[in-house]
Protein backbone atom coordinates (compact mmCIF):
# COMPACT_ATOMS: atom_id res chain seq x y z
CA UNK A 1 0.00 0.00 0.00
CA UNK A 2 1.49 3.14 -1.25
CA UNK A 3 2.69 5.72 2.25
CA UNK A 4 2.65 9.07 2.75
CA UNK A 5 6.26 9.31 0.48
CA UNK A 6 4.82 7.48 -2.76
CA UNK A 7 1.33 9.85 -2.31
CA UNK A 8 3.57 12.81 -2.30
CA UNK A 9 5.56 11.95 -5.09
CA UNK A 10 3.00 11.48 -7.12
CA UNK A 11 0.50 14.42 -6.01
CA UNK A 12 3.76 16.49 -6.89
CA UNK A 13 4.00 14.59 -10.25
CA UNK A 14 0.69 15.32 -11.34
CA UNK A 15 0.77 19.69 -10.35
CA UNK A 16 2.74 20.80 -13.62
CA UNK A 17 -0.15 19.09 -15.71
CA UNK A 18 -3.26 19.65 -13.55
CA UNK A 19 -2.93 22.10 -10.96
CA UNK A 20 -4.83 24.93 -12.66
CA UNK A 21 -6.03 23.60 -15.44
CA UNK A 22 -9.33 22.44 -16.78
CA UNK A 23 -9.91 18.69 -17.24
CA UNK A 24 -11.38 18.65 -20.97
CA UNK A 25 -12.58 15.43 -20.87
CA UNK A 26 -13.25 13.12 -17.88
CA UNK A 27 -13.31 9.31 -18.94
CA UNK A 28 -14.99 6.84 -16.62
CA UNK A 29 -14.10 3.47 -18.07
CA UNK A 30 -15.84 1.04 -15.15
CA UNK A 31 -18.74 1.56 -12.37
CA UNK A 32 -16.87 1.38 -9.05
CA UNK A 33 -13.58 0.73 -7.56
CA UNK A 34 -13.36 -0.52 -4.07
CA UNK A 35 -16.59 1.80 -4.17
CA UNK A 36 -19.20 3.00 -6.38
CA UNK A 37 -17.89 5.86 -8.42
CA UNK A 38 -20.39 9.08 -7.32
CA UNK A 39 -23.09 9.65 -9.80
CA UNK A 40 -22.59 11.34 -13.03
CA UNK A 41 -18.76 11.67 -12.28
CA UNK A 42 -17.63 12.45 -15.64
CA UNK A 43 -20.10 14.76 -16.47
CA UNK A 44 -19.47 16.50 -12.73
CA UNK A 45 -15.30 16.31 -13.46
CA UNK A 46 -15.48 17.74 -17.40
CA UNK A 47 -15.03 21.40 -17.55
CA UNK A 48 -13.99 21.91 -14.29
CA UNK A 49 -10.91 23.55 -13.44
CA UNK A 50 -8.35 22.37 -10.61
CA UNK A 51 -8.15 24.89 -8.77
CA UNK A 52 -5.28 23.06 -5.87
CA UNK A 53 -3.80 19.61 -6.16
CA UNK A 54 -2.80 18.43 -2.20
CA UNK A 55 -2.40 15.55 0.08
CA UNK A 56 -4.10 14.79 2.83
CA UNK A 57 -2.40 11.31 4.74
CA UNK A 58 -2.67 9.01 1.71
CA UNK A 59 -5.23 10.72 -0.25
CA UNK A 60 -4.53 12.95 -3.27
CA UNK A 61 -7.64 15.78 -2.87
CA UNK A 62 -7.83 18.49 -6.33
CA UNK A 63 -10.12 20.95 -5.34
CA UNK A 64 -11.82 22.26 -8.29
CA UNK A 65 -13.55 25.57 -9.37
CA UNK A 66 -17.36 24.33 -8.76
CA UNK A 67 -16.90 23.85 -5.55
CA UNK A 68 -15.90 20.15 -5.49
CA UNK A 69 -12.98 18.35 -4.61
CA UNK A 70 -11.58 14.88 -5.88
CA UNK A 71 -10.86 12.44 -3.29
CA UNK A 72 -8.64 9.65 -5.41
CA UNK A 73 -6.81 6.87 -3.07
CA UNK A 74 -4.45 4.59 -4.82
CA UNK A 75 -5.02 1.32 -3.02
CA UNK A 76 -2.45 -1.45 -3.54
CA UNK A 77 -1.72 -1.55 -7.24
CA UNK A 78 -3.24 1.70 -8.51
CA UNK A 79 -0.96 4.21 -10.53
CA UNK A 80 -1.74 7.67 -11.89
CA UNK A 81 0.46 8.78 -14.80
CA UNK A 82 0.52 11.35 -16.97
CA UNK A 83 1.47 11.84 -20.82
CA UNK A 84 1.06 14.56 -23.58
CA UNK A 85 2.45 17.15 -20.73
CA UNK A 86 3.14 20.73 -22.54
CA UNK A 87 5.57 21.37 -20.28
CA UNK A 88 7.97 18.36 -21.72
CA UNK A 89 8.60 16.54 -18.14
CA UNK A 90 7.10 13.49 -19.24
CA UNK A 91 6.44 11.48 -22.55
CA UNK A 92 4.65 13.35 -25.26
CA UNK A 93 2.27 10.68 -26.88
CA UNK A 94 -0.34 9.40 -25.62
CA UNK A 95 -0.10 5.46 -24.75
CA UNK A 96 -2.78 3.00 -26.43
CA UNK A 97 -5.44 2.50 -23.69
CA UNK A 98 -4.71 -0.41 -21.37
CA UNK A 99 -6.67 -2.78 -20.07
CA UNK A 100 -7.19 -1.22 -16.22
CA UNK A 101 -7.15 2.13 -17.34
CA UNK A 102 -10.52 2.96 -15.45
CA UNK A 103 -10.32 6.83 -15.05
CA UNK A 104 -8.77 8.81 -17.83
CA UNK A 105 -8.61 12.92 -17.71
CA UNK A 106 -7.61 14.70 -21.04
CA UNK A 107 -6.61 18.48 -19.83
CA UNK A 108 -6.79 21.65 -21.79
CA UNK A 109 -3.34 21.74 -21.67
CA UNK A 110 -2.90 18.40 -23.73
CA UNK A 111 -2.16 16.27 -20.81
CA UNK A 112 -3.53 13.11 -20.39
CA UNK A 113 -3.48 11.77 -16.86
CA UNK A 114 -4.74 8.33 -16.44
CA UNK A 115 -5.78 6.27 -13.37
CA UNK A 116 -4.64 2.52 -13.98
CA UNK A 117 -5.31 -0.01 -10.72
CA UNK A 118 -5.39 -3.65 -11.58
CA UNK A 119 -6.80 -5.15 -8.15
CA UNK A 120 -9.31 -2.40 -7.88
CA UNK A 121 -8.40 -1.25 -3.97
CA UNK A 122 -8.36 2.14 -5.56
CA UNK A 123 -11.08 4.58 -4.63
CA UNK A 124 -12.45 7.94 -5.74
CA UNK A 125 -15.38 10.01 -4.52
CA UNK A 126 -16.54 13.97 -4.94
CA UNK A 127 -17.06 15.51 -1.93
CA UNK A 128 -18.66 19.14 -0.98
CA UNK A 129 -15.47 21.30 -0.72
CA UNK A 130 -16.76 23.12 2.27
CA UNK A 131 -17.49 19.73 3.95
CA UNK A 132 -14.37 18.65 3.18
CA UNK A 133 -12.92 18.18 7.09
CA UNK A 134 -16.05 16.27 8.26
CA UNK A 135 -16.08 13.95 5.46
CA UNK A 136 -15.96 10.05 7.06
CA UNK A 137 -12.56 9.08 5.68
CA UNK A 138 -10.57 12.54 6.77
CA UNK A 139 -12.37 13.57 10.00
CA UNK A 140 -11.11 10.71 11.67
CA UNK A 141 -6.93 11.50 10.65
CA UNK A 142 -4.39 13.05 13.17
CA UNK A 143 -1.70 15.64 12.22
CA UNK A 144 0.02 15.46 9.15
CA UNK A 145 3.55 14.52 9.91
CA UNK A 146 4.98 16.94 8.20
CA UNK A 147 3.21 19.75 9.22
CA UNK A 148 3.21 21.97 12.47
CA UNK A 149 0.45 20.37 13.95
CA UNK A 150 2.75 17.60 14.88
CA UNK A 151 5.14 17.97 17.65
CA UNK A 152 6.52 16.68 20.45
CA UNK A 153 4.01 17.42 22.57
CA UNK A 154 1.10 15.95 20.76
CA UNK A 155 2.91 12.82 21.03
CA UNK A 156 3.70 12.78 24.52
CA UNK A 157 0.32 13.21 24.59
CA UNK A 158 -1.10 10.51 22.84
CA UNK A 159 0.81 7.89 24.03
CA UNK A 160 0.43 8.72 27.46
CA UNK A 161 -1.06 5.67 29.38
CA UNK A 162 -1.63 4.08 25.67
CA UNK A 163 -0.81 0.18 26.38
CA UNK A 164 -0.23 -0.87 22.64
CA UNK A 165 3.00 -1.47 21.26
CA UNK A 166 4.78 2.00 20.34
CA UNK A 167 4.95 0.24 16.58
CA UNK A 168 0.84 -0.24 16.35
CA UNK A 169 0.98 3.37 18.17
CA UNK A 170 2.68 5.49 14.95
CA UNK A 171 0.63 3.55 12.60
CA UNK A 172 -2.71 4.41 14.15
CA UNK A 173 -4.03 7.57 12.01
CA UNK A 174 -5.81 9.46 14.28
CA UNK A 175 -2.46 9.96 15.87
CA UNK A 176 -0.27 10.65 12.93
CA UNK A 177 -1.87 10.98 9.51
CA UNK A 178 -0.12 8.86 6.87
CA UNK A 179 2.80 7.19 8.55
CA UNK A 180 2.62 3.75 7.10
CA UNK A 181 4.59 0.53 8.02
CA UNK A 182 7.68 0.78 5.66
CA UNK A 183 8.47 4.31 6.98
CA UNK A 184 7.60 4.02 10.97
CA UNK A 185 10.30 0.48 11.14
CA UNK A 186 12.71 3.13 9.77
CA UNK A 187 11.91 5.83 11.78
CA UNK A 188 12.05 3.20 15.25
CA UNK A 189 15.56 1.54 14.00
CA UNK A 190 16.88 5.15 13.99
CA UNK A 191 15.46 5.97 17.12
CA UNK A 192 16.53 2.44 18.53
CA UNK A 193 12.70 1.51 19.91
CA UNK A 194 11.80 -1.79 19.98
CA UNK A 195 8.58 -1.79 17.64
CA UNK A 196 6.87 -4.33 20.70
CA UNK A 197 7.78 -1.49 23.57
CA UNK A 198 4.68 -0.48 24.93
CA UNK A 199 3.99 3.31 23.93
CA UNK A 200 2.69 4.42 27.14
CA UNK A 201 5.63 3.19 28.78
CA UNK A 202 8.58 5.18 26.83
CA UNK A 203 10.24 8.17 28.39
CA UNK A 204 8.93 11.84 27.28
CA UNK A 205 12.11 12.59 25.79
CA UNK A 206 12.67 9.33 23.64
CA UNK A 207 9.02 9.81 22.51
CA UNK A 208 9.74 13.49 21.47
CA UNK A 209 13.16 12.50 19.41
CA UNK A 210 10.84 10.15 17.72
CA UNK A 211 9.15 13.57 16.05
CA UNK A 212 12.30 14.75 13.81
CA UNK A 213 13.30 11.42 13.04
CA UNK A 214 9.92 10.85 11.47
CA UNK A 215 9.73 14.03 9.74
CA UNK A 216 13.69 13.40 8.38
CA UNK A 217 12.46 9.69 6.92
CA UNK A 218 9.51 11.19 5.53
CA UNK A 219 11.55 14.06 3.66
CA UNK A 220 14.18 11.50 2.93
CA UNK A 221 11.92 9.19 0.99
CA UNK A 222 10.04 11.85 -0.51
CA UNK A 223 13.29 13.17 -2.28
CA UNK A 224 14.00 9.77 -3.26
CA UNK A 225 10.57 9.47 -5.10
CA UNK A 226 9.39 6.95 -2.28
CA UNK A 227 9.75 3.46 -2.35
CA UNK A 228 8.44 0.94 -5.34
CA UNK A 229 8.72 -2.45 -4.10
CA UNK A 230 5.86 -4.05 -5.72
CA UNK A 231 3.40 -2.23 -7.99
CA UNK A 232 4.51 1.95 -6.77
CA UNK A 233 5.08 4.37 -9.88
CA UNK A 234 5.85 8.19 -10.00
CA UNK A 235 3.55 10.25 -11.94
CA UNK A 236 6.18 9.85 -15.18
CA UNK A 237 6.14 6.03 -14.62
CA UNK A 238 9.67 6.08 -13.45
CA UNK A 239 10.34 3.88 -9.86
CA UNK A 240 10.84 5.55 -6.84
CA UNK A 241 14.04 4.55 -5.48
CA UNK A 242 14.29 4.79 -1.37
CA UNK A 243 13.51 1.63 -0.96
CA UNK A 244 18.17 1.09 -1.76
CA UNK A 245 18.29 3.32 1.74
CA UNK A 246 16.28 0.47 3.96
CA UNK A 247 17.94 0.08 7.20
CA UNK A 248 15.95 -2.50 8.56
CA UNK A 249 12.62 -3.41 6.12
CA UNK A 250 12.72 -6.16 4.18
CA UNK A 251 16.58 -6.76 5.91
CA UNK A 252 15.13 -10.04 7.70
CA UNK A 253 18.60 -11.98 8.88
CA UNK A 254 21.05 -9.43 7.19
CA UNK A 255 23.29 -7.64 9.78
CA UNK A 256 22.36 -4.60 11.16
CA UNK A 257 23.64 -1.55 9.42
CA UNK A 258 24.22 0.73 12.75
CA UNK A 259 28.05 0.78 13.52
CA UNK A 260 29.44 -1.33 16.10
CA UNK A 261 26.20 -3.36 16.83
CA UNK A 262 26.64 -6.55 14.93
CA UNK A 263 23.07 -7.37 15.95
CA UNK A 264 20.83 -9.25 12.87
CA UNK A 265 17.48 -8.03 11.41
CA UNK A 266 14.38 -9.68 13.08
CA UNK A 267 11.11 -9.84 11.57
CA UNK A 268 8.29 -10.39 13.64
CA UNK A 269 3.74 -9.91 13.13
CA UNK A 270 2.47 -7.40 14.72
CA UNK A 271 -1.39 -6.60 14.13
CA UNK A 272 -0.84 -8.70 10.92
CA UNK A 273 1.98 -6.46 9.96
CA UNK A 274 5.69 -7.38 9.46
CA UNK A 275 7.88 -5.26 11.63
CA UNK A 276 11.19 -5.45 10.90
CA UNK A 277 14.02 -4.35 13.60
CA UNK A 278 17.26 -5.16 15.54
CA UNK A 279 17.14 -7.08 18.61
CA UNK A 280 20.44 -5.56 19.76
CA UNK A 281 20.23 -1.86 19.44
CA UNK A 282 16.50 -1.31 19.69
CA UNK A 283 15.52 -1.40 23.31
Amino acid sequence: MPELPEVETVMRGLQPSMEGAVIAQAQVNRPDLRWPFPERMAERLTGARVVALRRRSKYILAELDRGETLLVHLGMSGRMTVSGDPLGQFVHDHPQAAKHDHVVFDMENGARVTFNDPRRFGAMDLIDTAGLAEHKLLRVLGPEPLGNDFHEDHLIAAFKGKNSPVKSALLDQGIIAGLGNIYVCEALFRAQISPKRKAGQLAAARVAALVPIIRQVLEEAIIAGGSSLKDFRQANGELGYFQHSFDVYGREAEPCKRQGCGGTIARITQSGRSSFYCGKCQR
